[in-house]
């Protein structure tokens, strides 16, 4: 179990990336779902020991982690939003120097644990290629092939599919979905169909602060009958805006199709809408935009 209690923020501008985070992250996949800008690589980078945060407390299973980073890097693995590699260094040599650094000083033992993970990542067949050269998708697939290195309790991926084609996405995913069977997996993304598709638990970030937690089906069960959808010309979308709570836009055949929240329906041409996450999210943000 991983307990986030008040979690503060401040860099030396001003901004407050985080104003108080507390969270309960249990083994399995959590999905950290929340705007660019909002303090999700903040948060990411202060469980991940990078950066101690102002106030606040850290532990993972009875382990102080703002007293003791080393702890708790021994149980970690992180893959951060952009990570560098060695110019034409191939993926078997660069995975096999990473271990050395993880504390696999026996080569027999690196040789073995290099190989496991490179096919675990789908990745074993380009081992002599070099990582500069991977296309994104595999560049991320090596990625958690080196924060797999340790076995790990605690694993941190930071907007891992951002780039990515629909192909490398859902292969990315399901890799995902088998590492989160055994330990805590935090996928932190502005991509809602990540969360929607692999996190049992998520919460939504926004202006350094939790605005909403709980699981992706009691968060759409919440806006059951509150969704209501109608089509409109471009012409007519910003009337309906001053009229109506409008959580969400997009264009279809020409034409704007709007979801609007509503305690019942705002009248004629609108039918309602069965939710999604989707709706959860831009209803959220909607709500702390109306609030501002």
């Amino acid at each position: 179990m991983l307990s986030i209690r008040d979690l503060r923020y401040e860099y030396p501008n001003g901004t407050v990336a985080l104003d108080g985070v507390s969270l309960e992250l249990p083994p399995g996949m959590f999905g950290l779902l929340g705007p660019n800008g909002a303090g999700k690589s903040t948060l990411m980078r202060c469980i991940a020991t990078l950066q101690v945060p102002q106030s606040g407390q850290l532990s993972f299973d009875g382990l102080d982690v703002l007293a003791n980073p080393a702890g708790l890097r021994s149980q970690l693995g992180y893959l951060p939003q952009d990570f560098g590699v060695y110019p034409r260094v191939s993926a078997w040599d660069l995975l096999s120097h990473l271990a050395v650094l993880k504390g696999y000083a026996s080569r027999g033992e690196r040789r073995d644990v290099v190989e496991h993970l490179l096919r675990q990542v789908n990745l074993w067949d380009v081992r002599g290629k070099a990582v500069a050269g991977f296309s994104g998708g595999m560049r991320q697939r090596f990625g958690i092939a080196q924060a797999l290195l340790g076995n790990p309790r605690l694993v941190i991926v930071d907007e891992p599919t951002a780039g990515l084609d629909p192909e490398e996405r859902q292969r990315f995913l399901n890799l995902l979905s088998e590492i989160g069977e055994q330990v805590v997996v935090i996928l932190s993304t502005h991509i809602v169909e990540d969360v929607a598709e692999l996190c049992p638990q998520m919460a939504i970030l926004a202006g350094g602060r939790i605005v909403a937690t709980g699981g992706p089906g009691q968060l759409v069960e919440s806006l059951r009958g509150k969704v209501w959808r109608t089509m409109a010309a471009k012409g007519d979308v910003d009337a309906l805006r001053a009229r109506h709570q409008v959580i969400a836009t997009r264009l279809q055949a020409g034409r704007t199709v709007l979801h609007v929240l509503a305690d019942e329906s705002p009248g004629e041409g609108f039918a309602q809408a069965s939710p999604g996450l989707e709706d959860v999210y831009f209803a959220t943000l909607s709500g702390l935009r109306r609030t501002a």
